[in-house]
């Protein structure tokens, strides 16, 4: 059921975003994306299994932002695009600087028990990404985009250091917010105009 998955995933949000966690029912969940209890159950087995597929889902999003980002420029758009999804959005900001609190659910970032016949849940109940996973992913993908297949291993180890230096330098604005001209002039600035 893809779309009441989804449609109890937006519910989910909708309801983190005004109320802790803690206070988020289920069955509320269930009654605004118009299903059924049990079909909630039966898609997240429990309210750890729905917070542990919302995580999931945002952090999915944001790397598929990550892979957007490196399409429509280099490495200080994907850092302003990691600045600008972790302000809006509190679960990616959590995911990615590992500062969870009181108002999120702090699911175990290690895999859980699934006996879920449903795949996407499965998933979501494999491992988590903290955020070193999130500086790798990030990293990976950026090599992949700018193309290091041929290239001297030199060259791919300066741009992989490079890679690493613009997620850390996105990450550490998402703590504390750049100045005049962001975090885009910051990664520019750090590697350079010809890697940024």
């Amino acid at each position: 059921m893809p779309a009441a998955r989804e449609s109890l995933l937006d519910a989910a949000y909708t309801a983190l975003a005004r109320r802790p966690w803690g206070g988020v029912r289920m069955v509320d969940v269930a009654a605004v994306a118009g299903v059924s209890r049990q079909t909630l159950y039966n898609e997240f087995g429990s309210k750890e299994g729905l917070a542990r597929a919302l995580v999931r889902r945002e952090a999915d999003a944001y790397l598929a932002g990550v892979d957007r980002a490196l399409k429509e420029g280099g490495l200080d758009v994907v850092a302003e695009w990691t600045v600008s999804c972790a302000r809006r959005n509190p679960l990616v900001r959590a995911a990615l600087t590992g500062c969870w609190n009181e108002r999120l659910p702090s699911p175990t970032l290690s895999a859980v028990p699934s006996s879920s016949a449903v795949p996407a849940q499965r998933r979501a109940d494999g491992p988590l990404p903290g955020p070193g996973d999130f500086v790798s992913a990030v990293r990976d993908r950026a090599l992949g985009a700018l193309g290091v297949a041929g290239a001297a291993k030199v060259e791919a180890e300066a741009l992989a250091r490079d890679c690493e230096v613009a997620v850390r330098l996105a990450l550490s604005c998402v703590m504390a917010p750049a100045g005049d001209g962001g975090v885009g002039r910051l990664v520019r600035e750090a590697l350079g105009r010809s890697r940024a």
